[in-house]
């Protein structure tokens, strides 16, 4: 909602300035020039990224227009498996944890938090380094610096489709200077008509230049900066994670070592000890409900 806001506030600014101080709507309607500077920007945009960075940009904006991040649910749930983990960790055999890590899709565990198991990647990471727990001959050392590799892997496999827009955006200016050249060239083959007419033809190549400007640093850069955010917010969760596994690893408890995964949460979005410790005694039915 608040890209939709912004973007006509923006769009609202400029066209009634543009208005007030007694411009003519009518010379900023140029299709044309759009179709180049969108059509090459978009053209590069293909030829310098892979098609599952392509999709995966697409993804990205989708989620940033409907702010697709980890609610207090994606929290409670979070810390909620790992409790009962480390809590059979404590108190089953080995093969009963691993029943629960081998597949999760079957396990009581998991299907008390939907959003976890919806997250496959997420699952996958819970379940890879509880295994490590359970064989038992590594160190948290170790096992933290695996951790920190895995989590700036995922976050550049994350971040890709990013630095993709950004990129084109950086280009939508130089672009706009090539559609306001071709609508130079244009003019200048009617360099015998009229003043008014030529005018209007010089006018209309430099909406190119605008519109270049406009697209890359009022539409683009908005956009991306809140791609970068919600892809941040969403790599929170294996933050946390790590942080509660190490800390269970180092001797805590599981109570306690929840506090550490906890304390890793933004303290605005950040669920209290009560609605942890109510997830705790009703695994998937504490915090907020709606597991956005």
């Amino acid at each position: 909602m608040n890209i939709i806001i912004g973007f006509v506030l923006t769009i609202g600014c400029v066209i009634g300035g543009y208005i007030a101080m007694g411009g003519h709507l009518e010379v900023l309607m140029q299709p044309f020039e759009l179709v180049i500077i969108g059509g090459a920007g978009l053209g590069g945009f293909v030829m310098a990224n892979t098609m599952k960075t392509v999709k995966d940009a697409g993804k990205a904006l989708g989620e940033a227009f409907s702010h697709k991040v980890p609610k207090e649910r994606h929290y409670l749930d979070t810390l909620g498996v790992l409790y009962c983990l480390m809590r059979d960790l404590r108190t089953k055999s080995r093969n009963e944890i691993e029943s629960h890590i081998d597949n999760p899709a079957e396990s009581p565990i998991f299907q008390q938090a939907p959003t976890v198991l919806k997250n496959a990647d997420l699952t996958a990471f819970i379940c890879d380094y509880v295994r490590l727990i359970i064989i038992g001959n590594a160190r948290s050392h170790e096992i933290e610096a695996l951790m920190d590799e895995e989590i700036n892997t995922i976050e550049h496999d994350k971040m890709k489709s990013y630095e993709a827009l950004v990129t084109m955006g950086d280009a939508f200016p130089a672009i706009g200077i090539v559609a306001a050249v071709l609508g130079v060239i244009k003019a200048m083959g009617a360099i015998t008509e009229s003043p008014e007419v030529l005018g209007g033809k010089i006018a209309a190549a430099l909406v190119g230049t605008m519109l270049g400007i406009f697209l890359s640093y009022c539409v683009v850069s908005p956009l991306v900066a809140n791609v970068k955010a919600v892809r941040s917010k969403q790599n929170r969760l294996y933050i946390i994670v790590k942080q509660t596994l190490l800390a269970y690893m180092n001797g805590s408890v599981p109570q306690v070592a929840l506090e550490y995964g906890r304390k890793t949460i933004s303290s605005y979005e950040r669920p209290s000890i009560d609605a942890v410790e109510q997830e705790m005694m009703n695994p998937g039915g504490g915090g907020d409900s709606k597991a956005a």
